[in-house]
C-alpha cells in the first residue's frame, strides 16, 4: 500500500489529523500534505470539517471500505510469505471485555508475543457490548466477551469457563457471615457492574430464574470496572457480584470474603466472538493460541 493510503486510515480511523500524526509520529502538516496528495490523485474530496470536527465525505466512505480490505489482503499476504519462512508475520486487533482485559488476557498476549514477536498486537477495552458493537463496526478482528446473549452475524466460541460469586469486604459486618439467603439480596446494599457490562446482563438472567429483577434489588450504585468494585467495598458494608477469576489475590490476602448464597449459582462462560464470514490467518492462529491456552 502507498503511504499516503496509510496516513488517509489513519486518519479516517481517528477522525482526527492530530491523532493520526500522534498514531504515526509525524507532523501534523504533514499528515495533511498527505491527505491532500490523496485527494488530488484520486479527484476527490475525503473529508469534510464541520467546526472543530471532521468527517468523512462519501467519496472518502468509499475510499475506506475499500482501502481497509486492500490493507487486509496485504496483512494476508505477509502472513503467507511469513509462513513460507517459517516467520510469522501480520496484524491482529483485539476488544476485550473488562474482566477479560484485566485479569485474563495480558499473560496470553505476552506468551503470544514471544511465540510470534513479528505479529503486532492491538488491545481495546470496554464492556462485553461496546466490543460487540466495535467488532460489527469492523474495528477490531476479534472481541473477547463475557455476556452469555449472542448477535446475528457474529460467531461465538467459549474458551474458558468462569463463575459470578458474591462478596463483600473484610472489615465488613457481612465478612463473618458464610451463607446468604436469595432474599437477603434484596436487603443487603449492593454494588453492581454497569449497565452493558456482560457481567450484569449475566447476573440479570440469573435472577429471573429466581423470580427477581435488578430493580428488586438494594441497588447503590454501578460502578464501571471489577476495580473499583473491589475499592469501593473497602470502606462498604454491603456486598457485590464480581468474576472469581477477578478476587484470588484478594482471596489469599484475605481482604475480601466469598459468601455463598444458598440455591444461587452463576456460571458463565468467557467466549470468543468474530464476524461471520470474516477470518483470516493471523486470528485464525490467536484463536488456536488462546484455546489451547493452560490458564
Amino acid at each position: 500500500m502507498d503511504y499516503r493510503d496509510e496516513v488517509f486510515l489513519t486518519v479516517a480511523e481517528n477522525l482526527s489529523f492530530s491523532k493520526a500524526a500522534e498514531e504515526l509520529y509525524i507532523s501534523q502538516p504533514a499528515v495533511t500534505k498527505h491527505i491532500k496528495e490523496l485527494e488530488s490523485k484520486l479527484e476527490a474530496a475525503l473529508f469534510e470539517r464541520k467546526g472543530n470536527k471532521v468527517y468523512l465525505t462519501q467519496a472518502g466512505k468509499l475510499v475506506y471500505r475499500q482501502l481497509k480490505q486492500i490493507r487486509q489482503q496485504y496483512h494476508e499476504m505477509a502472513f503467507e510469505l511469513g509462513r513460507l519462512n517459517q516467520a510469522y508475520k501480520g496484524n491482529l486487533r483485539i476488544g476485550a471485555s473488562s474482566t477479560i482485559a484485566q485479569y485474563l488476557i495480558p499473560e496470553v498476549l505476552a506468551a503470544f508475543h514471544r511465540r510470534f514477536p513479528d505479529i503486532k498486537l492491538d488491545l481495546l477495552n470496554g464492556n462485553s457490548q461496546e466490543m460487540e458493537q466495535k467488532l460489527l463496526n469492523q474495528e477490531i478482528e476479534l472481541a473477547l466477551v463475557e455476556n452469555d446473549s449472542s448477535q446475528t452475524n457474529i460467531r461465538y466460541q467459549s474458551f474458558l469457563g468462569d463463575e459470578i460469586v458474591v462478596v463483600t469486604g473484610s472489615q465488613s459486618v457481612y465478612g463473618k457471615r458464610k451463607t446468604l439467603a436469595v432474599a437477603d439480596l434484596q436487603q443487603i446494599p449492593l454494588v453492581l457492574r454497569e449497565r452493558g457490562s456482560g457481567t450484569l446482563e449475566v447476573i440479570r438472567h440469573a435472577l429471573i430464574r429466581h423470580n427477581l429483577t435488578l430493580d428488586s434489588l438494594n441497588i447503590l450504585i454501578h460502578l464501571g470496572s471489577t476495580e473499583a468494585i473491589k475499592n469501593f467495598l473497602t470502606n462498604f458494608d454491603g456486598i457485590a457480584f464480581v468474576s472469581e477469576k477477578s478476587i484470588e489475590k484478594e482471596l489469599l490476602l484475605k481482604s475480601m470474603v466469598k459468601l455463598q448464597v444458598k440455591g444461587l449459582h452463576i456460571p458463565r462462560q468467557f467466549r470468543i466472538a468474530s464476524r461471520l464470514g470474516h477470518e483470516n490467518n493471523t486470528q485464525q492462529l490467536f484463536q488456536n493460541f488462546l484455546l489451547q491456552y493452560n490458564f
